[in-house]
């Protein structure tokens, strides 16, 4: 008993990966965000009702992947520093990962919706590029 106290960690450390690489990119939530378009324009042009269940519910899987990848995006990436260039970051993450959920892409089928969370994470990324090259 005393031993395992002894050698119990005193600090734990967790990161987006099991290793801390500092290896960021929003493609990847854009990459999950033209699938989650792709789904609603295939949904709108299919009327099988099966297809439209399984299109739904990969869908919302993609879009909560979106939304995982700007979670890391904006909780591991981004710093107070790049928040201070760039006042407008907080609220951008705010509105593309709400476009992500159950108010955008998670809830809807609109192609439209879709489109819109790209927009949101294209702005993302030019912003997340600046900041790589100022590195």
């Amino acid at each position: 008993m005393r031993l395992s106290r002894i050698f119990r960690p005193q600090l734990e450390a967790t990161a987006h990966c099991d290793l801390p690489c500092g290896v960021y990119d929003p493609a990847q939530a854009r990459i999950e965000a033209e699938s989650v378009k792709a789904i609603q324009e295939k949904y709108q042009g299919n009327d099988d009702v099966s297809f439209r269940a399984r299109a739904i519910e990969i869908k919302e899987q993609r879009s909560d992947l979106v939304k995982h990848h700007l979670w890391v995006l904006w909780t591991d990436y981004f710093k107070p520093p790049h928040f201070e260039k760039y006042p407008e970051l907080h609220e951008l993450f705010n509105k593309a990962t709400k476009a992500a959920g159950a108010s955008g892409t998670k809830g809807s089928n609109d192609p439209k919706t879709g489109q819109e969370l790209l927009d949101y994470i294209a702005q993302i990324d030019k912003i997340f590029w600046e900041t790589k090259q100022a590195a």
